[in-house]
């Protein structure tokens, strides 16, 4: 195929300057394509290299690097090490400022890093007091706040282990994951802000103990000022209760691979699987992504917009590493016609800023351009994920927001708390891919009979140990349920579950979830490919394709959420497939076109094409809780027993 082509580069000084520069040449390469190879062939060395170029503060230092280099499900990474997460998070004793945090409805708080390091202690100190110590469960159940990245760190710091979820979730949502994994203690509010309305969350947090025995002590934040914070749960107490008298932190030293977060898959297929990370894992993978692939350096400001129950907010807080102030938002991205996360761009000065992918397309749908409205000299980064990013989106952000910026468009997931694609600040932008594969993760595309293949689809895997793979699943004594989710499909290899290509370039491009794949006619079709081609349509905001069980084959059926006031009617259908045709391939083109009202998503606004393809064929859905909107599923019953136009 031909080349994408280059839409950014970096200019000789912005090269020079950057981490990624610095560590090749002291690793002795010219180039990123030769150390990324020797990333992969000498990983023992190259993640050695990360430790001591990021500076990351091991309590004992390794006996051996890498254990069992052969078995990917049982390799061991800095066998003998021990080190703290939060730690090392917290080791910037300075008074500039770690955490800025902006409400929707203009609330605004900081932290400097002295102020954190003495609010970890306090909560700390109260943890200690309930009896937390190494291997407890602790679990928030939080709006995106600074007490949320102070109860995470205080938990850390005692090698107790975070759990998070955004309050957002009722209660069922809560006991599906917390109840799996027993906490000791919770932190939740006693409400939290969206799009204008005031949720109080007070009767879901007294639900939620009545089922979850194990929890002995509920901690309120008082979030929202216009909510009582009363505290009527009999093991209820405030905050500021809570919170005991302290001088000073320490940190408890734990394994490489002591239990540091437990991380919840979706869930919209069953209960949600329940994913452990690792101190040292987590911590390493994130400062190479943060220093190295994104750049980040002490003062930056650093934003993406996530929630306590998406990965990418333990991505962000690792940020304190590098020095970075945090840049924390909650509320509706969409709030003041979705500009409200601009205005707070503007005035807090971030220098990179992170979001999902179809918030850009839909910044782009409601005529929003960033770079004429407001004053962004500082923004140099945009990153994008969640789902892949358009080539059209990859146009609006060089047009509407800056043409001098770094757009990376990264791809990993919850099942490794980080990327196997990002962004390099010393590799050009071409349109519509990802810049390249990670340092030290062996990524290759491997087609149907498991060879690897350059410049076609296929499923993306990795063919050799990386820090950050899963401690394991939770009550999963033998493997077997983590076995399965990765190492079944390929032998030995993990495969990820993503449907992608690598370019000739080096980059990556994702054609979406492997599990979503339509299939007509024996012809593997990513729906993001779809989804690339209807959306440039100014009638349709948003589209969702499966693959529906027709006739001894499968057809293509797509489901359009049109503007207000947009029918679908003869001329936008055929002017929707026209589109598809002429850009893909007549395979490409949805034999059904419906129109409904909204997409149903999940609570970090990813589409849920198995969800709706379980409803199209009349099977039941097994956690609506996962869902953002889940009354949006009514609007597909029934169409299975549509005839064909």
């Amino acid at each position: 195929m031909a080349s994408n082509p280059v839409i950014w580069s970096p200019d000789a000084n912005r090269v020079r300057e950057s981490a990624m520069y610095r560590f090749m040449r002291e690793t002795g390469f010219d180039n990123y394509e030769s150390l990324y190879q020797w990333s992969v062939d000498d990983s023992p060395m190259f993640w050695e290299a990360v430790c001591d170029f990021c500076e990351i503060r091991f309590d004992k230092k390794a006996d051996e690097t890498l254990l069992r280099p052969e078995n990917m499900m049982d390799a061991g990474w800095f066998d003998g090490s021990q080190l703290n997460y939060a730690g090392n998070l917290l080791r910037h004793d300075w008074d500039t400022t770690a955490i800025v945090f902006f409400g929707e409805n203009g609330a605004r708080r900081e932290l400097s890093h002295t102020q954190l390091r003495a609010e970890v202690a306090s909560i700390a100190a109260g943890l200690r007091s309930c009896g937390v110590g190494k291997g407890d469960r602790v679990a928030g159940y939080l709006p995106n706040c600074p007490e949320a990245v102070v109860a995470m760190l205080a938990t850390t710091s005692l090698g107790a282990v975070w759990s998070s979820c955004s309050p957002d979730f009722g209660i069922n949502g809560v006991v599906d994951r917390f109840g799996q994994i027993q906490p000791k203690v919770l932190f939740a509010p006693n409400g939290y802000v969206y799009n204008g309305k005031i949720f109080d969350t007070r009767l879901i947090v007294e639900g939620v103990m009545e089922k979850i025995p194990d929890i002995e002590r509920v901690v309120i934040v008082p979030f929202v000022d216009k909510l009582p914070s009363d505290t009527s749960p009999g093991s209820a107490v405030s905050w500021g209760e809570f919170a005991a008298a302290a001088s000073s932190i320490s940190f408890v030293p734990v394994d490489f691979d002591h239990p540091l977060y437990i991380m919840f898959s979706s869930g919209t297929t069953g209960v949600p699987k329940c994913i452990v990370h690792g101190h040292g894992g987590t911590l390493l993978q994130h400062m190479k992504e943060h220093v190295l692939h994104t750049d980040i350096r002490a003062g930056d400001r650093l934003f993406y917009f996530t929630t306590c129950g998406w990965m990418m907010w333990n991505w962000l807080v690792s940020g304190l590493a590098a020095g970075a102030t945090l840049v924390l938002f909650d509320g509706s991205p969409f709030w003041k016609d979705g500009r409200i996360l601009w205005e707070m761009a503007a005035r807090e000065r971030v220098t990179i800023f992170g979001t999902g992918a179809k918030y850009i397309s839909a910044l782009e749908k409601a005529g929003v351009r960033p770079g004429e409205e407001f004053q962004l000299p500082e923004l140099r980064t945009v990153l994008s994920t969640g789902s892949p990013l358009a080539p059209e989106s990859f146009d609006f952000v060089y047009d509407a927001i800056g043409d001098d910026l770094q757009l990376a468009s990264i791809s990993g997931g919850t099942d490794i708390l980080s990327c196997f694609a990002l962004g390099n600040p010393v590799l050009p932008v071409r349109r519509g891919e990802l810049q390249c594969r990670g340092l030290g993760m062996a990524v290759q595309i491997f087609n149907e009979e498991g060879r690897p293949v350059v410049g076609e689809h296929g499923e993306l895997v990795c063919t050799k140990p990386f820090p950050s793979a899963p401690v394991g699943f939770w009550d999963d004594d033998d493997g077997s349920r983590y076995r399965a989710a990765y190492f079944e499909r390929f032998p030995g290899v993990w495969a990820h579950g993503d449907f992608a290509e690598l370019t000739d370039n080096g980059g990556i491009i994702i054609y979406g979830r492997s599990d979503a794949i339509l299939n007509p006619g024996g012809v593997r079709i990513g729906t993001a490919e779809i989804y690339r081609q209807v959306e440039k349509l100014d009638e349709v905001v948003e589209s969702l394709a499966i693959g529906q069980n027709w006739k001894d084959d499968v057809r293509v059926v797509l489901f359009v959420a049109l503007r207000d006031g947009t029918d679908l009617d003869a001329e936008l259908q055929k002017r929707i497939r026209a589109v598809i045709r002429e850009n893909t391939t007549p395979r490409h083109v949805p034999a059904k076109i419906i129109a409904v009202p909204e997409i149903p998503r999940t609570k970090s606004g990813k589409i849920v094409e198995l969800a709706v393809r379980s409803v199209v064929h009349g099977e039941p859905v097994k956690n609506t809780e996962a869902l953002a909107n889940p009354k949006a599923l009514t609007y597909f019953s029934g169409i299975a027993e549509l005839s064909e136009d």
